[in-house]
C-alpha cells in the first residue's frame, strides 16, 4: 500500500464525513468506543473527535495547496453546525462530549445510557476546542463570553470548592483547572486537557491568574520529573500515554511558548527523541515525530506505507471507568486496561497523519530554502 498524500487523506476524511448513516449526525466524524476485554464495541457520536480534527485542520490551512485548502474548508463548514447539539443543557457556553438535549451519553449501548450516573458533565477539553474552532477571524468570542469562561474555570478549579485527591501528592495544593465543570464531580487533573484549555487562554488573552499559572506549573513539573512517562495514567486520566501528553504539551509550547515551560524544553526534546527511536507502533511514531517537528526539530522520516492498517489498534482518548472515584480501594485498580473504554476514529487518524506530513514537508522545504 503506497504512502498517503495530503490530497488523498483529505478526500478520505471528506468521504467519512459524508457517509449517510443514521448512526452519526450530519457533520460529525464517525467514532467508536470499545473494550476488547469485554468484547464491547459501539458507534459513538461525540463532539470531541470532530472538534480536535477541525482544530488541527484549521492550523494546517496555510501549509496546504489551494485545492487541499478547499477540501479542508468544506470539512470545517460541515462540522461547525453540529456543535450546537453538545452545548450545555441550560444554554451556558460550555460543551459536553455527548449531545445534551436530551442527553445521549454512551449511545447505542445496552446499559450505561439508561442511568444518569454515567451522564458526563461538560468539560474543559470540548469547551476549549469549541472556543478555538468555532470563532475565527474576524469573528471572536464577545468580552462577556470570555469573562464567563474565565469565571467558570476559576469556579471549578482545584481549591475553589473542592480539592483534588487522585493526583500526585505534590500537586494537590496546586489551584489548577479541573477537567470537569460538573457541580458534583470530583476535581481531576489531566495534562492534555489542561494544555488544550491553556491554548484557549493564550489565544484569547485571558488573564494568567493563579489557576492558569498553576496549570502551567503542573505541566512543567510532569515533564521535569518524568512523571508524564513513568505514570502517564495519573498525569492524564483521559489520554494515559506519554506520546499523547507530549503531543499536547508540545503543541501548547509551539503555539504560545509559555515562559514557565521554557526551562524544560531541552529535556523534553531529548525525551521525545529517545521515545521516537524506541517506538515501533506507527501512530505512536507519528505523535512523537509531530511533537518534535512542532518544536522545529529535524528528525528521520516516519514510514507511512500501510499505516491505515494500524488505525483500528490506535486510541487517542480513553475513559477510565474508575478514575473519578476517590476511594483508594477503587482508584488503585483504575489504571488497569480492563477498566478503560477506548475510542477510535479513523478520520482523526488521517488528520494526524496529514498533520505529520504537512509539518515534515514544511520543515524540509524551509531547510532547502535556507540552504
Amino acid at each position: 500500500m503506497p504512502s498517503p498524500s495530503p490530497r488523498l487523506l483529505l478526500q478520505q476524511i471528506t468521504d467519512d464525513q459524508l457517509v449517510d448513516s443514521h448512526l452519526f449526525p450530519e457533520g460529525l466524524l464517525a467514532a467508536y468506543r470499545h473494550n476488547p476485554y469485554w468484547g464491547y464495541e459501539r458507534p459513538d457520536p461525540n463532539l470531541f473527535f470532530t472538534t480536535v480534527s477541525v482544530f488541527t485542520l484549521q492550523g494546517l490551512l496555510p501549509r496546504l495547496a489551494p485545492a487541499e485548502q478547499t477540501l479542508v474548508r468544506q470539512i470545517i463548514d460541515r462540522a461547525l453546525p453540529s456543535y450546537d447539539a453538545f452545548k450545555n443543557k441550560d444554554g451556558l457556553l460550555t460543551y459536553n462530549f455527548y449531545a445534551t438535549r436530551p442527553s445521549r451519553h454512551f449511545p447505542y449501548g445496552l446499559l450505561m445510557h439508561r442511568f444518569r450516573h454515567f451522564q458526563l458533565p461538560d468539560d474543559i477539553d470540548d469547551t476549549a476546542m469549541v472556543y478555538l474552532t468555532r470563532y475565527g477571524s474576524p469573528a471572536q468570542p464577545s468580552p462577556d463570553d470570555l469573562l464567563f469562561l474565565h469565571e467558570k474555570l476559576a469556579h471549578h478549579a482545584n481549591g475553589t470548592r473542592l480539592w483534588v485527591r487522585n493526583t500526585f501528592p505534590e500537586y494537590r495544593s496546586l489551584q489548577a483547572y479541573s477537567t470537569w465543570f460538573g457541580k458534583n464531580m470530583p476535581v481531576e487533573f489531566d495534562a492534555c486537557a489542561l494544555a488544550n484549555m491553556l491554548c484557549c487562554v493564550y489565544t484569547y488573552n485571558l488573564p494568567l491568574d493563579v489557576h492558569a499559572l498553576d496549570s502551567l506549573t503542573l505541566l512543567a513539573d510532569l515533564i521535569r520529573t518524568d512523571r508524564y512517562r513513568t505514570d502517564s495514567f495519573r498525569a492524564a486520566h483521559n489520554y494515559a500515554r506519554p506520546s499523547l501528553i507530549a503531543y499536547h504539551v508540545a503543541r501548547l509550547m509551539a503555539h504560545h511558548d509559555p515562559e514557565i515551560l521554557r526551562p524544560i524544553r531541552a529535556k523534553f526534546v531529548a525525551d521525545m527523541r529517545q521515545e521516537l527511536a524506541l517506538t515501533m507502533q506507527p501512530m505512536e511514531q507519528i505523535l512523537w515525530a509531530t511533537s518534535l517537528l512542532r518544536l522545529g526539530e529535524k528528525i528521520p522520516a516516519v514510514p507511512l506505507e500501510g499505516i491505515e492498517a494500524t488505525f483500528p489498534d490506535f486510541s487517542f482518548f480513553i475513559a477510565g471507568m474508575l478514575s473519578a472515584y476517590e476511594q483508594p480501594g477503587l482508584y488503585r485498580w483504575a489504571h488497569r486496561p480492563f477498566w478503560h473504554i477506548r475510542w477510535r476514529c479513523p478520520a482523526h487518524c488521517r488528520v494526524l497523519v496529514l498533520e505529520y506530513l504537512s509539518l515534515s514537508l514544511s520543515l524540509t522545504s524551509s531547510g532547502r530554502n535556507n540552504g
